[in-house]
């Protein structure tokens, strides 16, 4: 009679911790995680954790790049029909959605690519089609760094979230114009999708206006830049 082989755990991988870190970082904070609780987690021993990561603070970066891995990058491919704004505009939104369902790696990400994969190619990304779009390489590179602030800020936390639903919080005596802030947290997400589509259209309107002044052979001149020292 021959035994049963028992089922084998699964094998530990890197991918396996990343996923398992990032469910800890969206359900706990960052703070939740170390390499205790994630051997516990994944039902191994502690060192054997090490194979793939040296630190926590590795992990937090495998997290953060796996995070920027998920945004849609597609606007800004050369066969895409979409001019400059419409693929900013489209890019940051897609990138808002991706932070606003993982806002507690988002402290990691605001510290930029550094070595990151995807992160580096999110960033290569932006910058290249500005310039292919006729933008100077180093203004390319502002906008970048804009619309990382722009994304980023909006996602580290909710305006309309931030308001306690007690009415009684509002003496009109103190605050005549707030009669009406305890119903914005029941509200949260229409309000901060308004707020953030609000910001973005001016974002864009100034960028606009910007373009358009250009000189056009400063346009022209700029299909094949790197990203520039500032001068």
């Amino acid at each position: 009679m021959c035994r049963m082989a028992r089922p084998r755990k699964p094998l530990l991988s890197t991918d396996r911790i990343v996923t398992a870190a990032s469910a800890l970082v969206d359900a706990e904070g960052l703070a939740a995680v170390s390499t205790r609780r994630l051997a516990a987690e994944l039902g191994v021993s502690g060192p054997s954790l090490y194979n793939h990561f040296r630190t926590k603070d590795e992990i937090l970066e495998a997290v953060a790049d796996a995070t920027s891995a998920q945004v849609d990058l597609s606007m800004f491919e050369p066969a895409d029909p979409r001019d400059w704004r419409t693929a900013l505009h489209d890019w940051a939104v897609a990138y808002r959605a991706v932070l606003t369902r993982h806002p507690n790696i988002v402290p990691v990400l605001a510290h930029g690519p550094g070595r990151r994969p995807a992160g580096l190619r999110l960033a290569d990304a932006v910058f290249g089609a500005m310039v292919a779009a006729g933008w100077p390489p180093a203004q390319a590179t502002h906008i970048g760094a804009l619309m990382r602030y722009f994304v980023m800020g909006s996602a580290l936390g909710s305006f309309a979230g931030g308001f306690v639903d007690d009415e009684s919080a509002y003496d009109p005596a103190d605050y005549p114009h707030l009669g009406q802030a305890h119903l914005l947290a029941e509200r949260q997400e229409k309000i901060d999708e308004g707020a953030f589509e609000t910001g973005l259209r001016a974002l864009l309107d100034g960028l606009s206006a910007q373009y358009d002044a250009l000189p056009a052979d400063a346009r022209h001149g700029a299909a094949h830049g790197s990203v520039p020292a500032e001068r």
